[in-house]
């Protein structure tokens, strides 16, 4: 079941894989919460570097970043170190579930994602060889045809903005982003019902 915008997401913390836990929702920021796929994949990496370059602007808006993947905390450890955001595992998916994020094979048979496939995978494997990157795994915890999803949650628990990606490479871009958040209410008020 899909969630859409006016939804009510639970209180919780979530336990990233380097440091204290995260609330959601974050009562002084909107939280971006981002559903990638697995550990090390290549696809999401390319698209992680861009919200990188542009963390500091996405933090001057208000928005708090939490990446979730579909790998265990300690698949994901060997990737994270230098990442400003945190990093969340959930391999049983439940997280994934409760917020309607999907696997499909179309992930990556869409013709729309070849073109950025083909640029990620080459860029990964520069980067594996020069040592910069570690590989994923071969069979990484929950397979390779996990859909990217993007959520932006106000301050009040309910969600401002929800995107559900159709391929491997179909998610918000940091300008969507930013756009979506200029539109949201400021944390510590209430959206309209």
């Amino acid at each position: 079941m899909r969630l859409a915008p006016g939804s009510d997401v639970p209180a919780r913390q979530l336990t990233p894989v380097i440091g204290p836990p995260v609330p959601v929702p974050d009562p002084g920021h909107l939280v971006h919460l981002q559903f990638r796929r697995f550990a090390g994949c290549p696809i999401c990496n390319l698209h992680l570097r861009s919200i990188v370059r542009r963390h500091d602007e996405i933090e001057a808006a208000g928005i708090r970043e939490v990446v979730v993947f579909h790998s265990s905390a300690e698949e994901l450890r060997e990737h994270v170190d230098g990442l400003p955001f945190p990093v969340v595992g959930d391999p049983r998916k439940r997280l994934y579930a409760e917020f309607g994020v999907e696997s499909a094979r179309r992930a990556l048979l869409a013709p729309r994602a070849w073109g950025t496939v083909l640029r990620a995978v080459t860029r990964g494997t520069w980067d594996i060889l020069r040592r910069r990157e570690r590989a994923p795994r071969l069979l990484p915890d929950g397979g390779r045809f996990g859909l990217p999803a993007d959520f932006l949650i106000g301050s009040d628990g309910r969600i401002v903005a929800a995107g559900y990606g159709e391929h491997a490479y179909d998610q918000w871009t940091v300008d969507e982003l930013l756009a979506l958040a200029a539109q949201a209410p400021a944390p510590g008020r209430k959206a309209a019902r």
